[in-house]
């Protein structure tokens, strides 16, 4: 019986894990925008959101750190220092 709970678990939660992927284009898209705000991250850190994209540890110009949010166009929307 646990077996069948774990494997329906697993089948469930596959479609989900996959909606919340980003395809590379859009991570490339976000590695451009932050070039041109003199600012880089690790790929691995962008969050898909409902309406958009988290962005965790973006480290900027000057060593600054920030969170940044973009929205679905990958505008952005909100930064805070951490």
């Amino acid at each position: 019986m646990k077996k069948l709970v774990m494997m329906i678990a697993v089948c469930c939660a596959g479609p989900a894990l996959a909606s919340d992927e980003i395809d590379a284009g859009t991570v490339a898209k976000i590695e451009a925008y932050l070039a041109s705000i003199e600012c880089q991250m690790d790929p691995d850190d962008i969050e898909v959101e409902d309406d958009g994209y988290e962005l965790d540890d973006v480290i900027c110009k000057g060593g600054l750190q920030f969170d940044i949010e973009l929205d679905k166009d990958l505008n952005e929307v909100a930064r805070r220092a951490e």
